[in-house]
């Protein structure tokens, strides 16, 4: 055969296999037999390995799997993946569409796409000219972790789009899960070679997403079903979610053939009982179900809080709940010196889980209950996360049983325990002089979404508070190897990786750090809200109270807990000591600041050198730009690197203005953004 021909044929057998598996992964139609599709692939197979300069990244071959990688790299989400609120019952659910209806000003019946919550691994997935060129996790919902020759090997993911009309580049979301039989199939295998056998469907795709061999991954029954698309681009494509999710099963995708749009948040409610209703006869594990405001339009309007999208809401499912005994109640004490009544139940299966310990909350939690050591009580998983006692079974409580005593003094450090007006939780008023809360702060500092301290476990945190080595936060930073090499199972290795990992997290952001101080209600929104607004620490200890509660979604109670911790001269302290050992964080802008393209819109398109796009976008909004994913004749102006496509032809067509990026660079440089 000619090779022109043979060319040909290779082209030929890409579109069929591509053809052949759409029809079979995301229409469930089976078009040719299976021996059939195997012929034609090793076929494929064979003329690729006898041409390997013609092997491409979008052929079917490509979903075997590659060379083992040594570990995972990061990607940072230009448009971060956001989590969802959760209600658990009808009534939260109309409170959530009433909510809306007030904020429209509008009590018209709202139109939402309804699909089911998939129990699996949120993923991203991001096509160049119509090919895939890299899959991630969503990680801490900025940063997640590059995982393309997993995603690759997936035959329900495209590695080509189908048809036309699909942008330069398209980003799409969706949920990666193991269905039921194929998790049955790989553990029926595990216990017959004594291997692996994992608890749940959804630990078992997670494992399977994080193999660094791919072709581990290949042999795993996965699949990912969409659910919307990144970027910001919908609007030029379509108006509605679900005339979305239509467009990506053109081009390819696997989208739930549940995927309904009822006109009503009472047809929500009908949606949500039949599908808990079928829940058991599904192919796969849902917790739930996701309603969302179809409209595009008022997405945009609606907008999002710190974390989650207004427009759309979770409605899980009861969790799974089973009885055990409860053998006796522990006393934890927490970062900031709460004491938790922790339960110890006779282990119990539930919820995919062996459940040995849950918690008790709180003193009054344990009065409402009216629990005692040795019931019988109603475990649940709430969530499917956290295992929390929701009922006591009276009746079966035993003569012995005995009443949960609060205990007057910290069982760490004796100081006395209080409990402060209007709260329920217990305090140990030994602050860092009691051992549990300085391990636990020590924990939290070096924790992954804080400074991110590779090394410094748990246990390692422990023996260091427990040998006198480590007092505070900023002690970390001048350990020594001869300091941790005494330690146990801390070898000369160990010790020297631990010291470049310390060295590498000197350098940090202002939220990372605010955050890993370990304040009272200050989690990673309010610490990023409060650095965009004070744009420099000395401005943030320097506030009062009234100062603080101007900040984006701090209230009065996050403003005296902040307000506390900075005035503490303890505090102040080892926050300067920190800054002398080291920990540095670039300067931000300050809200309020300078910004010379306020009220003007700006698109990024083609490949950057000095930067990433997304690099360049936080840098167009801090000067006041709004960065869009599409040119328009609104559009001021658009910044185009090197391979510019269809966006550039476009803004060229419009008269819209046009640079280049050194002009870009010249931008940020003549407004201090370098």
């Amino acid at each position: 055969m000619a090779e022109p021909s043979l060319r040909e044929r290779l082209n030929a057998l890409r579109e069929q296999l591509h053809s052949y598996s759409y029809h079979y992964y995301v229409l469930n139609e089976s078009t040719i037999p299976d021996a059939e599709y195997d012929r034609l692939f090793r076929e494929l197979q064979e003329i690729e390995a006898a041409h390997p300069e013609w092997q491409s990244a979008d052929s079917p071959s490509q979903r075997v799997g590659a060379e083992p990688l040594a570990a995972f790299s990061q990607v940072r989400h230009e448009t971060p993946m956001l989590s969802l609120d959760n209600v658990f019952s009808e009534a939260e659910l109309l409170d959530f569409d009433q909510r809306i209806k007030t904020r429209l000003k509008d009590s018209a019946e709202l139109s939402y796409a309804c699909e089911p919550k998939l129990d699996g691994i949120a993923v991203s997935l991001l096509y160049v000219d119509g090919v895939l060129v890299r899959g991630a996790t969503r990680g801490d919902g900025r940063v997640g972790e590059d995982i393309t020759q997993n995603v690759k090997t997936i035959a329900s993911i495209p590695l080509k789009l189908r048809g036309t009309g699909w942008p330069e580049e398209l980003e799409v979301r969706g949920e990666i899960y193991m269905p039921r039989a194929g998790f049955a199939r790989i553990n029926d295998a595990a216990r017959s070679s004594d291997g692996k056998v994992f608890v749940n469907p959804r630990n078992a795709a997670a494992g399977s997403l994080r193999q660094l061999d791919s072709r581990i991954t290949a042999t795993r029954p996965l699949e990912m079903s969409c659910y919307g698309i990144a970027l910001g681009d919908g609007e030029a494509w379509f108006h509605s979610h679900s005339e979305g999710l239509a467009t990506l099963r053109d081009w390819g995708f696997l989208v739930s053939p549940e995927l309904r749009v009822v006109d009503s948040i009472q047809g929500c409610v009908a949606y949500y009982q039949d599908l808990l209703a079928r829940r058991d006869g599904l192919a796969y594990d849902i917790d739930g179900i996701v309603f969302k405001v179809d409209s595009l339009a008022l997405q945009e309007h609606l907008g999002f809080v710190s974390r989650a999208p207004r427009w759309a809401i979770a409605h899980k499912f009861p969790a799974q709940e089973e009885i055990t005994q409860l053998r006796d109640v522990e006393f934890q004490v927490g970062r900031t010196g709460a004491v938790t009544p922790v339960a110890k139940l006779e282990p119990v299966f539930v919820g995919g889980v062996t459940v040995s310990n849950a918690s008790l909350h709180n003193f009054d939690e344990v009065a409402r209950l009216g629990v005692m050591i040795g019931d019988h009580v109603v475990v649940r998983r709430a969530g499917d996360v956290i295992p929390q006692i929701v009922q006591v079974v009276v009746e079966r409580r035993p003569a012995t049983a005995r009443a949960i005593i609060a205990p007057d003094l910290c069982p760490v450090c004796a100081s006395a325990l209080e409990r402060a007006p209007g709260e329920a939780v217990l305090r140990c008023s030994g602050g860092l002089v009691c051992g549990a809360q300085r391990k636990e702060a020590i924990k939290h500092f070096a924790s992954r979404k804080a400074m991110d301290i590779e090394g410094l476990g748990d246990k390692l945190v422990e023996q260091l508070v427990d040998a006198g080595i480590v007092e505070t936060v900023a002690d970390l930073f001048v350990l020594t190897a001869e300091q941790l090499a005494g330690l146990e199972r801390m070898g000369q290795k160990s010790a020297e990786n631990l010291l470049a990992a310390l060295l590498k997290a000197r350098a940090t952001t202002l939220p990372r750090f605010l955050y890993s101080l370990g304040i009272r209600e200050v989690g990673e929104a309010t610490a990023l809200n409060l650095a965009n607004h004070f744009g420099e620490l000395p401005a943030l200890m320097a506030a009062s109270e009234e100062d603080l509660i101007a900040v984006a979604d701090v209230g009065p109670i996050v403003a005296s807990h902040l307000h506390a911790f900075l005035a503490s001269d303890y505090n102040r302290e080892v926050i300067a000591l920190l800054q002398e050992r080291g920990v540095n964080w670039p300067a931000a802008r300050r809200e309020g600041g300078a910004q010379p393209l306020a009220g003007q819109t700006w698109v990024l398109t083609g490949n950057l050198e000095s930067m990433t796009r997304g690099e360049a976008k936080e840098k167009l909004q801090a000067l006041g730009a709004k960065v869009a994913g599409s040119v328009s004749a609104k559009t001021d102006c658009v910044a185009a690197g090197t391979s510019a496509g269809s966006k550039l032809a476009k803004a060229e067509a419009l008269g819209v203005k046009v640079i280049d990026e050194q002009q870009l660079l010249q931008v940020f440089a003549d407004n201090g953004e370098q």
